[in-house]
This record gives C-alpha cells, sequence and structure tokens, in this order.
C-alpha cells in the first residue's frame, strides 16, 4: 500500500515537473493538423482498392465522440467528392510533416522523462521522427483495415460453410482484439525509439500496456460523456465538433506522455536511482 502510494505520489509530481497539461496540448495541435493529411492520404489510397471508405469510418467511430465524428466524415466526403490525382502525394507530404512535427514533439516529452538531453544530430533525430511517422502509418491504415477484412472473411465463412451467429459474434471479437494488438505495437515501437536512452523492449511494454488500454477506456468513456452529459454545440454552436475533437485529441496526448512518464518511473526503480529535481 505504500509503494502504491509512493508511486502516485511520483506521478503526481512528474505530472506537474515536465508540464505533461501543455505537452498533451502541444501533442493535440500537431494530430488535429495531421489528422485530414492523414484521411485524404488514407481515402485516396483506399479508392485502388476493393474497400468502401465507410467500412474503415466505422472503425474509427467505434471510438470517437459522435461530434468528432461528423465533423471527419463530413470533411472526408467532400474530399472525396472532390478528389483529383495530386490528393494521394499532396495527402502523404501533409500527413508526414504534420505527424513528424508530433513526433518529434513526443521524443521531446519522453527524453524529459527519462532525464536525458538529445544528443542526436537534427537530421537523425528528424530522419527517426519521419521514419517511426512512415511505420506508424503503415501500422494504423492496417489496423484500420483488418476489422474490414476481417468482417468480409466471416461474412465469406457465413455464407459459405454456413457458420452460426455465436461463430460470428466470436470472430467480431477476434477482429477487435488484432486491432487492440496492433496498438498496443505502435505504442511498444514509439516508447522503444522515440527517447534518446538505450532501452530493452520488456523496459517499456508496462507503459505501452497503459497506453492502449488508457486510450481505449479513456476514448470510450469520452465519447460517452460527450453523448450523455456534455452539450459543446450549445456552448461553443458550429465549433463544438473541433473543440470536442480537440479534447479528445489532448486526452489521448496525455495518455501517450503518461505512459513515457510511467516507464520512466519504472527505468528508475530498476536502476535505483531518484530523480533529483
Amino acid at each position: 500500500m505504500l509503494m502504491n502510494l509512493t508511486f502516485i505520489r511520483e506521478m503526481v509530481k512528474r505530472f506537474q515537473e515536465d508540464e505533461v497539461s501543455r505537452l498533451s496540448a502541444e501533442l493535440a495541435y500537431f494530430f488535429l493538423l495531421s489528422l485530414f493529411p492523414f484521411l485524404i492520404f488514407l481515402f485516396t489510397l483506399l479508392a485502388y482498392l476493393p474497400i468502401p471508405h465507410e467500412d474503415v469510418l466505422s472503425v474509427i467511430r467505434q471510438y470517437a465522440p459522435k461530434e468528432a465524428m461528423d465533423l471527419i466524415e463530413a470533411n472526408i466526403h467532400y474530399i472525396m467528392d472532390h478528389q483529383n490525382g495530386k490528393l494521394l502525394s499532396l495527402g502523404i507530404i501533409g500527413a508526414l510533416w504534420s505527424a513528424s512535427n508530433g513526433i518529434d514533439a513526443i521524443v521531446r516529452a519522453f527524453n524529459r522523462a527519462y532525464d536525458v538531453e538529445e544528443s542526436r544530430s537534427y537530421i537523425v533525430a528528424r530522419g527517426m521522427s519521419i521514419l517511426l511517422t512512415f511505420g506508424m502509418m503503415a501500422v494504423i491504415v492496417v489496423a484500420l483495415l483488418l476489422p474490414v477484412f476481417g468482417k468480409a472473411v466471416g461474412l465469406f465463412l457465413s455464407s459459405v460453410i454456413g457458420v452460426s451467429d455465436t461463430f460470428l459474434t466470436v470472430w467480431g471479437m477476434f477482429r477487435w482484439a488484432v486491432s487492440s494488438l496492433i496498438l498496443f505495437i505502435v505504442f511498444t515501437s514509439l516508447y522503444y525509439f522515440a527517447p534518446n536512452k538505450r532501452l530493452r523492449y520488456k523496459d517499456v511494454l508496462g507503459g505501452a500496456l497503459f497506453a492502449t488500454v488508457g486510450w481505449i477506456v479513456t476514448s470510450l468513456a469520452f465519447s460517452y460523456y460527450v453523448e450523455s452529459f456534455a452539450r459543446y454545440t450549445s456552448m461553443y454552436g458550429s465549433l463544438g465538433g473541433i473543440i470536442i475533437l480537440m479534447v479528445w485529441f489532448y486526452l489521448s496526448g496525455m495518455i501517450i506522455v503518461l505512459g513515457g512518464e510511467l516507464n520512466a518511473i519504472f527505468d528508475c526503480q530498476r536502476n535505483g536511482r531518484k530523480r533529483e529535481r
């Protein structure tokens, strides 16, 4: 019990000292900047694949608050109705630039959590941010498409083999479990490569697990809160959807930063080191 209280006090102390709230707001800004360029890239790419973009939107809809999802869908439908051949290249360039800035902010947040300075050159650090962005984009695309393909496979098995509804229910749960696993892999890679510190994969699993579960639970809870209690549209009018989207990104950024702080606390405990500040 005493250890738990000490751990909580250390996390609260780090939350204040490392300005987690400010860093979360910075990440929310970069998330917003990179969202629509990434979606332009994703849905322009989907035009070359036999996958309806509505199926992919349904995956995002599980976690996003309704007002934020309405805003995303309205812009995506507009983009898809006015798309041209340049959108794919412009989308990936815009997504890379904005998202790599976000990754760079995450790197600085993790370095601060581990109390290390950035000794890598600007080119190396920026190149790593871009590579991480490429990797995360690829994994996110797979995470979004797997449930879509999984749905198609489940329906195929149902029509050909004649499996029961129970099997389809279990199959659906398996598809979402795979998406959660991919999300866990994304966070694990982020916590391993981003800090300017030599780590082992097992050293970052705790923060990655916290970020995966925390992001899913926080997203679902915030979505329920917005739909059941909050009235952002009454206060902000037409800006309500943007405000909700920013708050969602802010909470997501905070979960990511806290996962890094958690790993840093575990690192101090393993090395028998106390933070001096």
